[in-house]
């Protein structure tokens, strides 16, 4: 097939992307890097997963100090949702305007909440979506219910929730993106298994983006997907104002496609190495990067997982993760220290396989006594955009990832805050682990959007400011970061940007 649209990775920006544009009757071609993930028995296994990292890849980027490290990056069809805990939750109203943090501002975004709500909605059903309107006080305004019911909370986990609400907290119904029929268990594809987050879904029942963007864009027709398809460099033509073809390495071989529009989809910072390495006499710093801002901005969170353990209490829930926490999402509370904290949500159960896997000197005994009697949360906290923070390549065209964190202190007030929180409900003992720099599922900033091209690398519809047929569509488009997972707004950005683009199709502004 020669595509009319080329689009470089499959994960939330690119599977979304290819279900969005496939009803144009366009020809789509979808490149991945990577294969389809083998549904095996280890999809399951803790210490396949979380120990060998058997579905992450075995790439090793260097960081600031030249140090190798192994990225967290799921190099498969769907991408890193593929393995993503499936929390879906849109950017607050305010997450869009700049926000006042202890170590500085963010950058305040070209588009107001409402430009992305209605793109929200069509995600949320795309992608199963369950939750419930009106329990989280800092949920943006929304007219329609969540296409899908709250996920229901097992005993254990509804008596927390009682007792945080006891004690003036609002804990909400996680939105989550599972296929999941509890009216109808029997014909449900979620089973409610211990095996979701982090974990492959062996019964094709999380809401990812093979199973929600890719396979109904490929029921549609004039979609083709290529695995084992690596895009190497983008070429332009001699003005440099316009993408001519991309450079591909696969099992054909060295080839170039040509296409009528290139999109960028492989994750912010495969996305923005991708445009350094394919500088030319027009472009000498990178492509689209006039701006020097091309792989500056990086940003991740700050992200640390926490086990509360209650030792008088067990807890034998299943499928844990069913609350959200934004008490402290817009301000901690406190009037000496007027900054907004972050967001808290519970994490998938911790077994003693999923321990042991990433602690495996403990005696077993103990792991498992640990996770007998746990109840297991994530924190996040935004980090902020600095130039500092960002992706380069070497001469041998190695991926370098400096990054330092920011916003360190509220991070820490966020964790004394949930475990004062715990603290009062029965968990005397709460450990936290702070994530590291091989923690990338949540990256973005890399080639941030913006109405200034001098100071940003795409315009408000994600496409290059300096050249008219490439698009980047993946978290690299985020000026900011907000506190929630990224996941839900990178697809509803893709579905606005392909509503922009088939406009630009049927205007004829671009040429064949």
């Amino acid at each position: 097939m020669q595509p009319d649209v080329l689009i470089l990775g499959s994960g939330a920006g690119g599977g979304t992307l290819a279900r969005a544009l496939a009803p144009s009757g366009l020809n789509i071609v979808v490149l991945e890097r990577g294969g389809y993930l083998a549904r095996e028995k280890q999809n399951w296994e803790p210490r396949a997963v979380f120990a060998e990292q058997r579905y992450h890849t075995n790439e090793r980027w260097l960081d600031k100090h030249g140090r190798p490290f192994r990225p967290g990056a799921a190099y498969v069809v769907g991408g890193n949702t593929k393995v993503y805990g499936a929390a879906t939750l849109r950017r607050r109203a305010t997450d869009f305007g700049p926000v006042r943090h202890v170590d500085g501002p963010t950058q305040g975004w070209p588009i107001a909440y409402e430009d992305l709500a209605p793109f929200y909605t069509t995600a949320e059903r795309w992608y199963f979506v369950h939750g419930k309107r009106g329990e989280d006080p800092t949920e943006p305004p929304e007219s329609e219910p969540y296409p899908y019911p709250p996920i229901g909370h097992e005993p254990r986990i509804a008596e927390v929730a009682r007792r945080l609400r006891k004690n003036g907290v609002h804990p909400f119904h996680l939105p989550l993106a599972i296929n999941l029929n509890e009216a109808d268990r029997a014909s449900s594809p979620c089973i409610r298994c211990n095996t979701c987050d982090g974990f492959p879904c062996l019964v094709d029942a999380k809401g990812d983006a093979e199973w929600s963007g890719l396979r109904p864009a490929q029921d549609a027709g004039h979609v083709e997907v290529r695995i084992g398809a690596r895009a190497r460099r983008i070429l332009t033509d001699e003005t440099g104002r316009r993408v001519i073809g991309v450079e591909v390495e696969s099992d054909r071989g060295p080839e170039t496609i040509t296409a009528r529009v290139v999109i960028v989809s492989a994750g912010a910072v495969n996305s923005a190495a991708l445009l350094l390495a394919s500088r030319n006499d027009k472009h000498p710093n990178g492509l689209a990067n006039a701006s020097d801002q091309v792989g500056r901005n990086y940003m991740c969170h700050n992200n640390s997982a926490v086990l509360a353990i209650s030792p008088l209490e067990r807890n034998p829930t299943i499928f844990q993760k069913t609350i959200g926490i934004n008490d402290v999402y817009l301000d901690s509370g406190d009037p000496a220290f007027p900054y907004p904290l972050g967001h808290i949500q519970l994490l998938g159960k911790a077994t003693a396989g999923v321990l042991e896997a990433q602690r495996p000197r403990v005696p077993a005994s103990i792991l498992t006594w640990m996770a007998t009697h746990s109840v297991d949360w994530w924190i996040t906290t935004e980090d902020l955009a600095r130039p500092e923070n960002r992706v380069t390549l070497d001469a041998q065209g190695k991926i370098h990832l400096a990054y330092r964190s920011t916003n360190l202190e509220e991070h820490t007030r966020l964790a004394q805050t949930l475990k004062t929180m715990l603290g009062k409900i029965g968990f005397p003992i709460v450990l936290f682990q702070k994530m590291g720099i091989e923690a990338i599922a949540h990256q973005c900033g890399t080639a941030r959007f913006g109405a200034d091209p001098t100071s940003s690398v795409l315009d408000p519809f994600c496409r290059a400011h300096e050249l008219e047929n490439l698009y980047v569509v993946d978290g690299a488009f985020m000026p900011s970061a907000s506190a929630v997972n990224p996941s839900l707004t990178i697809m509803a950005q893709a579905i606005r940007v392909a509503q922009s683009l088939q406009e630009r199709f049927r205007a004829g502004d671009i040429p064949a």
